[in-house]
């Protein structure tokens, strides 16, 4: 029997805003997820870094302002420390989980830079908040090298684009990797912006939208299923209102309308949305938005929203 191809998408709640409750919360998260390849699925994992990257950002600038021998660290370098480490702890939780049951698979992370083009509109209107909140001065000082900042409560903070993503560089070796069996986690954060000036590439001051990316990824696996795990259970109609209404099994068509017509937040459940409409329009079989909770559930189809092709049905 074929087996079938998993790509499982983990949320910045599920890895939690620092070091302590990103082990603990992995420590849960890796369980469900062993559940699914110990059912016999081929599984690849992308992840959030959003409190992660903040936190190294400011860890890496605040040391270069108190260390004058230092510089602060790029966004682009400050992707890709967010990305080993997270993948460290998540690999070797899995690694551990899988032992336990009696499996032994490799698990590896790779480190992935992710093409943008350089004409992308979104690359000239920075939309997300990084890093501390800064004085005047510096400021003033940021905007000197070129990056953009924002007044806020109590001071600035700098912004940051969010470009759609174009290729993924590395996706010949995770391809590889994949189709061996072993369990690759990429794509981490979105993956590491950047921009091809001839032999080179160059970072990007931007972060990509890690759900666009996890979609990508599925997509270029040729994977069936999307599996994209958050701190809710179901995607919701009229979310916080008294007339709230969990979605279940919904036809792609639908939720698209339902998407134009502004029913899910920009920046928390619209990208997911888009990017299971893209997955699913790209030849994918499934998307499942759920919790870590019902992550296993989910994925047999009987918990969270499932999101199925106009003329098919989930399993």
């Amino acid at each position: 029997m074929k087996k079938r191809k998993i790509v499982i998408a983990l949320g910045h709640k599920v890895l939690g805003r620092n070091l302590p409750e990103q082990a603990e919360n992995l420590g849960k998260a890796v369980k469900p997820i062993a559940d699914i390849i110990e059912s016999g699925a081929s599984v690849a994992i992308t992840h959030s870094n959003g409190s992660q990257v903040g936190m190294v950002h400011t860890a890496m600038n605040e040391f270069a302002v108190n260390h004058t021998n230092y510089t602060g660290a790029p966004m682009a370098i400050c992707s890709a420390m967010s990305q080993g480490y997270i993948g460290y702890d998540i690999q070797n939780k899995l690694r551990s989980e899988l032992i336990r049951r009696g499996i032994y698979k490799p698990v590896v992370t790779l480190i992935t830079q992710v093409t943008v083009d350089p004409y992308d509109p979104a690359l000239y209107r920075p939309a997300k908040e990084i890093g501390r909140i800064l004085s005047e001065k510096e400021a003033r000082e940021q905007e000197e090298k070129g990056n953009y900042v924002t007044q806020v409560e109590g001071g600035y903070r700098r912004m940051i684009a969010a470009p759609e993503p174009v290729d993924i560089i590395e996706m010949e070796s995770i391809q590889l990797l994949f189709d061996a069996g072993q369990i690759v986690i990429a794509g981490g954060g979105g993956g590491i912006p950047v921009m091809e000036q001839g032999y080179d590439l160059k970072g990007a001051g931007a972060v990509i939208e890690k759900d666009l990316i996890s979609g990508k990824m599925a997509e270029l696996l040729h994977a069936d299923d999307l599996i994209m795990l958050t701190s809710v259970k179901n995607v919701c109609l009229n979310y916080g209102t008294p007339d709230e209404k969990p979605i279940g099994e919904i036809k792609v068509s639908e939720i698209e309308k339902y998407a134009d017509e502004g029913q899910f937040e920009k920046g928390t459940m619209l990208p997911k949305i888009e990017a299971a409409v893209n997955f699913i329009k790209k030849g994918g079989k499934r998307v499942v938005i759920t919790s870590i909770a019902n992550a296993k559930e989910g994925y047999r189809g009987r918990s969270g929203t499932v999101i199925v092709p106009d003329d098919e049905v989930s399993l």
